[in-house]
């Protein structure tokens, strides 16, 4: 009678790994390992030709910089319209991203707490809803926003940032129902109302959640392409990304600019990600800490 042996492992948490599982570890580390060296090379090729004249850009696209020069940064600066074009980003994910938090987190404090008809038909709308790419609803939503005058208006597209709920309701969703409920009923004994259990008990428990999915969402609001370049035409109410593809339509003319526009863009979503790293952290590992 034989014995089929394999080899196991523990890592430092205890947990025990066999021959296949350290194998696959050791796979997915080393492709992280290769994306992360790939964008860190991407983007030292970014800021160095962000720090490059004209002539030594097109001489010598790779290497260091003869010569460190902030003329694209002036350039870009210097007309006042980048500026607008900056704080209509902001202004779109600051509100965009808001909302969502708060409506997606509500909805979902609701759906985990309160028994209702319909309320296994709302999680499956919400899922339904990740699945569904962007772009089988945009002509709706442009009808939509041209009906109600909010087309080309930085309105209209923050109110389709704050409709996106869909993965931070199941997020919050899933996180709520961690928590006791005799938080809540202790509360309510005390003659608080739902509203002031949600936002002053609910609210500050999901503080890791709440940053690490106002990080996601910002991200991609602050990034988004499309749905700027289908809802605003307008001139006035451009967004980094649209100026950013702009210089490069130009790019033979632009390339100096058109790297400095990518590094300033750029500079907000990693402060903030350095700023609330280990809130983000404790967000993305909490749930199953709890679970």
């Amino acid at each position: 009678m034989s014995k089929n042996k394999s080899a196991d492992f523990t890592t430092g948490n205890g947990e025990v790994l066999s021959t296949s599982g350290k194998l696959i570890r050791w796979i997915c580390s080393i492709v992280l390992i290769i994306y992360s060296f790939i964008t860190i090379f991407v983007l030292a090729i970014t800021v160095m030709d962000s720090l490059k004249t004209q002539t030594d850009l097109v001489t010598n696209f790779v290497g260091l910089p003869k010569a460190v020069s902030f003329s694209s940064y002036a350039a870009v600066l210097g007309g006042g319209e980048f500026l607008r074009y900056f704080k209509n980003s902001v202004i779109l994910t600051v509100c965009g991203t808001a909302g969502c938090i708060i409506l997606s987190a509500m909805a979902a404090y609701g759906i985990a707490r309160y028994k209702f008809k319909g309320k296994s038909f709302l999680t499956g709308y919400f899922m339904i809803g990740m699945m569904v790419p962007v772009q089988v609803s945009i002509l709706p939503l442009f009808i939509i926003l041209r009906n109600l005058g909010l087309l080309n208006k930085l309105l209209g597209l923050i109110l389709v940032y704050i409709s996106g709920i869909s993965m931070s309701c199941l997020i919050f969703q899933k996180f709520f129902r961690t928590i006791p409920t005799a938080l809540e009923e202790s509360a309510r004994l005390d003659g608080c109302h739902d509203l002031t259990v949600f936002f002053k008990i609910i609210l500050p428990i999901t503080k890791p959640v709440i940053f690490t999915m106002a990080l996601i969402t910002a991200i991609g609001e602050w990034n988004d392409f499309y749905m700027p370049m289908v809802l605003l035409g307008n001139k006035n109410v451009t967004t980094l990304t649209l100026a950013i593809y702009r210089y490069i339509g130009q790019f033979t003319r632009y390339m100096s600019e058109s790297m400095a526009a990518v590094v300033i863009t750029l500079i907000p979503i990693i402060a903030i990600y350095f700023a609330f790293s280990s809130q983000i952290v404790e967000g993305l590992t909490g749930g199953a800490v709890k679970g």
